[in-house]
């Protein structure tokens, strides 16, 4: 439901927004929306900090004491955090105004538009230490589920909010205010599910203070790594192209890559937190089992996925965009077969947060951060938006897959150099394959438009579901299973 939501967020919203708005605006959105993407990275790792403390804590005496104490000195830590960062970047604001920064001085409202939506999220970070409980103490579900509902409620008002204002300060404000009353509500209902974080008092000293920060250090580098991936390609290509036009198809086709990478994290979070969780309380053949299972389904979903995007993908793109936006093939190639190579490393960064691997996260994610960065700058100004898809790709095949990936499974599987082998011939075969089987229904079907392309989707599916279908079988799936290199 999450990422059902995430695509209406990211897809589904755009043709609406292109009806009441110019591609400037548009770009303008896909702008500041990066920029409240980017706003976890001010959590400075201190929730993948507490998750680890609190699955530590389980093996421990005095389990729910800990955690509670734990707790509230972490709560006092993120509201004190929040407040701070928020005076800062209203002083900055004042200092270098956001619409110059980034050549929107055409936008009325785009400085304001920043404001509501940094000043905001960064209002709602105190709820990532109450999400961090809920995936030690087996609620992600939880967590998920209330999300799901703000994200469904934002929708719905930042419809209103453009039908009725056609403004982009008013989807934003109808963006946001939805989140915060998420996360509000999550830290009033937490001490309801865990009755034991009542009346817990603390008295933090500074040095306990700067040791939970420099204990979290590892993760925030792995995190603003991560999310500078997704996010600040966005913003390089919006202050160093000088057309718009170019930064609008670069966002939109970004989104397609974002939706797949943001598919592959959602499915390996409660992952990671099981094999954290196994490996916390030293369970490790359950571990290598279930990582190798893990990998092998996140790279079989990534190679699914962008086998049947490959083919469609340009005819949605024309839907999309109602044409205002030329596709490109060879940016859109080149994001979502990267994309899909590293999915198994993502499972090995998930699996890394949740197992305390701080020193590991800080030297591959800093130097990953470094690569991409250097590769951006040097390359967009040579070829424009790809060449900060080539950027992003090659850091992720270099860093995240080629150290980060495999020094995990080295460290965790028996056959690691086997099972990369294997997580090969499944990605190549099922993308060539259903890449081919797109191709081919594409030039037998004569409509053109929508009822051409819920025509093509949909025989597509129905082929692949029938090639499928003997997966079915619980004997062939065990069997299969037993044979994945552990």
């Amino acid at each position: 439901m999450q990422m059902v939501l995430g695509v209406i967020q990211q897809v589904a919203l755009i043709p609406v927004f292109l009806h009441y708005w110019s591609s400037d605006i548009l770009a303008a959105w896909l702008v500041v929306y990066a920029i409240g993407s980017l706003v976890p990275i001010a959590d400075f790792g201190l929730q993948f900090r507490a998750i680890n403390r609190f699955l530590a804590f389980k093996s421990g005496v005095d389990c729910d004491g800990r955690t509670a104490r734990f707790f509230a000195a972490m709560l006092r830590i993120y509201l004190g955090l929040a407040g701070f960062l928020v005076v800062l970047v209203l002083a900055g604001a004042r200092l270098l105004s956001p619409s110059v920064a980034f050549g929107f001085q055409a936008i009325s409202d785009f400085d304001a538009a920043f404001l509501v939506m940094t000043v905001g999220l960064l209002l709602t970070l105190p709820a990532n230490l109450v999400s961090g409980l809920y995936r030690a103490r087996g609620l992600y579900g939880r967590a998920v589920n209330l999300q799901s509902i703000g994200m469904l409620v934002g929708q719905v008002v930042q419809l209103i909010a453009i039908v009725a204002t056609g403004s982009l300060l008013a989807v934003i404000v109808a963006y946001v205010a939805t989140q915060m009353a998420v996360a509000v509500y999550f830290v009033a209902d937490v001490p309801r599910l865990f009755p034991f974080l009542r009346g817990v008092r603390v008295k933090l000293s500074m040095r306990w203070i700067i040791g939970q920060l420099q204990y979290a250090a590892p993760f925030a580098v792995a995190g603003a790594a991560e999310l500078a991936l997704l996010n600040i390609p966005v913003l390089l290509v919006s202050a160093l192209v000088s057309d718009r036009v170019a930064v609008a198809q670069w966002g939109l086709t970004r989104v397609v890559a974002g939706l797949l990478r943001m598919l592959c994290i959602q499915t390996t979070l409660p992952l990671a937190a099981e094999l954290g969780h196994d490996y916390a309380v030293g369970l490790r053949e359950r571990l290598r089992s279930l990582y190798a299972r893990g990998s092998v389904f996140v790279t079989l979903l990534a190679s699914v996925v962008v086998s049947g995007l490959l083919p469609f993908w340009p005819d949605f793109f024309a839907l999309w965009t109602h044409g205002a936006v030329p596709y490109d093939p060879v940016l859109a190639i080149t994001l979502l077969i990267g994309t899909a190579a590293v999915a198994p490393s993502i499972l090995a960064l998930g699996y890394a947060n949740y197992s305390n691997r701080g020193t590991l996260l800080v030297r591959t994610k800093g130097l990953q951060l470094a690569v991409f960065l250097v590769l951006s700058v040097v390359l967009i100004q040579r070829i424009g938006p790809l060449g900060a898809a080539i950027a992003v790709i090659a850091s992720d095949l270099m860093i995240q897959f080629g150290l980060l990936g495999i020094i995990i499974l080295r460290q965790t599987l028996q056959r690691p150099f086997a099972h990369i082998a294997v997580l090969v011939m499944l990605m190549v075969t099922v993308t060539l394959c259903g890449w081919g089987l797109g191709t081919a229904i594409r030039s037998l079907l004569p409509w053109t438009g929508l009822t051409r392309f819920v025509a093509e989707c949909a025989l597509w599916l129905c082929v692949v579901g029938l090639v499928a279908s003997p997966l079915l079988s619980a004997r062939l799936r065990n069997g299969l299973i037993a044979r994945i290199p552990t």
